[in-house]
């Protein structure tokens, strides 16, 4: 299944915190692209420092609960401490989206419910994969002209 994966870091040496989880993530799955880096401001949370984030794409057999517990296990690897909700982070990979799996567990979020507000998901996402679809929200080249026509 095709994951989409959004990767984040504003502590620590952010850079080299995602040029190891992109090594980890290329050992654990078949990585089929990685976007640029962005520098963006946080969203939400305490004052901090700005993000470098990027999107990979992916291809794993995996069930969706292991592919999100890979990620997780990455994230632990890496020092990744869930102290303060959207607080600083050596690292973050979130599961944006999976094959064709909706999901609104607790436990699993399918697609990433905040992922069309995000233009440092979508951005990268549409570097990669222009005519890319999230699937709750449609066209990601139309997520992303939207984003920009707020921020004007």
């Amino acid at each position: 299944m095709k994951a989409v994966i959004a990767i984040g870091a504003n502590v620590g040496n952010p850079q080299e915190n995602i040029d190891l989880a992109v090594a980890l993530l290329r050992e654990a799955t078949d990585l089929t692209a990685l976007s640029s880096m962005y520098v963006t401001k946080p969203v939400g949370g305490p004052v901090q420092p700005d993000y470098i984030n990027a999107v990979a794409l992916a291809e794993s057999e995996l069930p969706a609960a292991d592919f999100l517990s890979m990620l997780h296990g990455i994230e632990a690897a890496l020092g990744r401490e869930r102290k303060e909700h959207w607080g600083p982070r050596t690292i973050d990979l979130d599961l944006i989206q999976y094959g064709s799996i909706v999901s609104y567990s607790d436990e699993l979020l399918l697609p990433h419910p905040r992922a069309h507000e995000r233009r440092f998901v979508i951005e990268p996402w549409h570097e990669i994969d222009p005519d890319g679809i999230l699937l709750t929200h449609g066209r990601i080249d139309g997520l992303l002209r939207t984003l920009l026509e707020q921020e004007r």
